[in-house]
């Protein structure tokens, strides 16, 4: 890993601000996050004149993330066709991931994220078959990204199942 560089997470996702119990989730699994590594979200604001032209929108909105890229990123597009991985593959992959810089996963707004966007990305991960809603993908996320560095630090909060 390169001098200074963070091994953290980093989340961007693109929307309006949710109802409040999904935001005060995402706080939380956010916050305990943040207790096994460097952890950040940014929101991006949708782009103006979605409406008219939404493949104009798009490009936009992947201009704005593409601002908090930076060389060495493992760039992660949330996306229903991407791969599922279960939540100890999920942890394996972070825990050797973490050894080489920083993951950045990235939500699209309501139009979803951009083609050429999502092209570029180093992984397309699904969370689920299904579409979900915004705010209940971030908040999805963030506890599986919990749920896998508890299970990397040997904490309780993730049990296997006994059957």
């Amino acid at each position: 890993m390169a001098p200074g560089r963070v091994n953290g997470v980093l989340l961007l996702w693109v929307g309006r601000r949710a109802p409040e119990p999904f935001e005060a989730l995402a706080g939380e699994f956010g916050a305990r996050l943040a207790r096994h590594l460097p952890f950040a979200t940014v929101r991006l604001r949708p782009a103006a004149g979605r409406g008219g032209d939404p493949r104009k929108a798009l490009a936009e909105e992947a201009d704005a993330i593409r601002r908090h890229l930076v060389p060495g990123d493992a760039v992660v597009a949330l996306d229903e066709s991407g791969r599922e991985r279960s939540t100890e593959e999920l942890a394996s992959w972070l825990g050797e991931r973490r050894q080489r810089g920083r993951t950045v996963f990235m939500i699209g707004s309501d139009l979803g994220l951009d083609g050429g966007l999502k092209a570029e990305a180093h992984e397309r991960l699904a969370l689920s078959r299904l579409t979900l809603p915004h705010a209940l993908a971030r908040v999805v996320l963030l506890e599986q990204l919990y749920r896998a560095c508890d299970l990397l630090a040997g904490g309780q909060y993730h049990r296997t199942s006994l059957g």
